[in-house]
């Protein structure tokens, strides 16, 4: 075979792979919560209760769910994090192609999030006493879903870069953020806990998959006449 399409060949069936493992417990998920499975619905419930019960009753943590809402919204993390480092990795690293897979997984990602809230259509909690209002569907978490992307992309992109020592600290910060992320959309009863799982899953899922297709692939060299044009 020619190492060119076995190469390809190779990277297709790893990106396929992953797609798999990443697609199939996220629609186990979102089947659970589509058709309202009673012990995830009721698990969720008692969950969400608990979390914006502690905060309804710590003004100080409530401010800071609050602050953390705002400084992990998706835009803000496209903004001064995903975008930034494309730029350092395309322009500082002279690596464009590498550069041009983080925005396209990125806004790829985005657009799939956005798309499975519109197919599972799952409303947002229902709390006593709401100290916030949240718009829109709940499944998957926004938040959740594209700070995951944009940590997991970030992290991808800047592996080849950095010393192990560093990339694993980073690796643990990112996972910490994600985390931390994930807890306030539960705290601020703006999602369910099975929302922000799905999140994670398919933000590290696609990230892991693309990145996967695109490990070893190079753009197609000019021909002569291209060259010399």
């Amino acid at each position: 075979m020619d190492p060119v399409a076995s190469s390809r060949w190779r990277r297709m069936t790893r990106a396929v792979v992953y797609a798999v493992v990443v697609a199939v417990p996220l629609a186990l998920l979102a089947f659970l919560v589509r058709t309202n499975f009673d012990p995830l619905v009721s698990f969720d419930q008692d969950v969400i209760d608990a979390a914006t019960g502690y905060t309804r009753d710590h003004d100080g943590f409530r401010r800071l769910v609050e602050t953390w809402e705002v400084i992990s919204q998706p835009f803000v993390m496209y903004l001064f994090l995903g975008l930034p480092v494309s730029l350092y990795v395309w322009f500082g690293q002279h690596r464009r192609t590498r550069a041009w897979w983080g925005i396209a997984t990125m806004a790829g990602g985005w657009a799939i999030a956005a798309l499975l809230k519109l197919l599972v259509r799952r409303t947002r909690p229902v709390i006593d006493d709401p100290f916030s209002q949240h718009l829109g569907f709940s499944f998957p978490s926004g938040h959740a879903t594209n700070n995951a992307i944009v940590v997991t992309v970030v992290l991808l992109m800047v592996r080849p870069f950095v010393h192990r020592t560093v990339w694993r600290l980073l690796v643990g910060l990112g996972a910490l953020w994600v985390v931390a992320t994930c807890a306030d959309r539960l705290f601020a009863g703006a999602h369910f806990l099975s929302d922000v799982v799905a999140g994670v899953v398919l933000g590290c899922g696609l990230a892991a998959a693309s990145y996967a297709g695109f490990t070893g692939w190079r753009p197609p060299a000019p021909s002569s006449s291209e060259r010399s044009s």
